[in-house]
């Protein structure tokens, strides 16, 4: 496993927005530990070649460090926290943006056998296993496109598919083939996922969702715990005061009015609860961050 040529590319394509020239491609490179940031993961494959990061999904504690690499086939609020970075060795890491559409592809274009059995029930929303050497090799020839930009339109294409390709087949393939699969468990907590998050300031019942996703109310409970490692409500909660976490850095000093516009009737209970994930009433949180940039990219790189 080429790790030292990952780290040369990733330290030289490396941007402080972790994007770059190719679509769904995203590199980053951190040179101190951080502390615990909220943040949403995004649909994404995320591979460490140097440092140590931490990610708190719900109740669970997902650790990934240089060799190794995060899946995550849900849009899920995530605390996360670079454990191993220094300006001598800075935290480095990789990632690809999945699109549903192109895994349900390449599940089209398998042949009968090409893949393992499928397993009961709706696997977590995110996984963390060692890279294969193969893995490495084409995410090394991938991120080489960004020295030769005339490469970029025809091969990345060929590569992120390759890339696509040796997740679905690989040991937490599973989780990456429910993402493309239109019956798959995971697909129908993810419809029940996206409503929330479009519609985070109106209650709902449980009962709505079930129906929404096509479960009996006890099968989407599970489902839905199973893939968030959270209940509807906590997720609900999470996605409302990451929503005005935003709203109060980016644009607004009125904590009232931020509250009510998420969805909470009582100012006090959500300055304590924003206080509670935050660690810092609204007010003061948002004068820290107002001004600066909130990262756009996924949390996981």
């Amino acid at each position: 496993m080429d790790l030292d040529g990952l780290r040369a590319l990733l330290a030289r394509h490396a941007r402080p927005d972790a994007t770059t020239a190719i679509d769904g491609v995203l590199v980053s490179q951190v040179e101190q530990s951080t502390p615990p940031s909220p943040s949403m993961s995004g649909t994404v494959m995320a591979l460490i070649a140097q440092g140590a990061k931490r990610i708190a999904l719900g109740d669970r504690v997902y650790e990934y460090r240089a060799g190794q690499y995060l899946i995550a086939s849900v849009d899920m609020p995530i605390t996360g926290q670079f454990t191993e970075a220094s300006p001598e060795r800075p935290a480095m890491g990789f990632g690809l943006v999945l699109h549903p559409a192109t895994v349900a592809e390449l599940l089209l274009q398998a042949a009968p056998g090409d893949l393992p059995p499928a397993g009961g029930g709706a696997p977590s929303g995110m996984a963390v296993t060692d890279a294969p050497a193969a893995l490495v090799d084409a995410v090394i020839r991938l991120l080489s496109l960004l020295d030769q930009p005339r490469d970029i339109a025809v091969l990345a294409p060929l590569i992120k598919r390759e890339i696509l390709w040796r997740l679905i087949t690989g040991e937490q393939g599973a989780v990456v083939r429910q993402l493309g699969l239109a019956d798959s468990s995971l697909s129908h907590i993810a419809r029940a996922v996206r409503w929330i998050r479009d519609h985070y300031a109106q209650s709902f019942r449980v009962e709505d969702l079930a129906q929404l996703s096509g479960m009996s109310v006890s099968a989407f409970y599970r489902n839905f715990q199973a893939v968030t490692a959270m209940s509807p409500i906590q997720f609900q909660k999470q996605i409302r005061l990451q929503e005005a976490r935003l709203l109060l850095a980016m644009q607004s000093s009125d904590v009232s009015g931020v509250g009510h516009r998420v969805g909470y009737d009582s100012p006090s209970q959500f300055s304590r609860e924003y206080r509670r994930q935050f660690g810092a009433p609204p007010s003061q949180d948002a004068a820290r961050l107002r001004g600066s940039a909130l990262r756009t990219a996924p949390a996981l790189v």
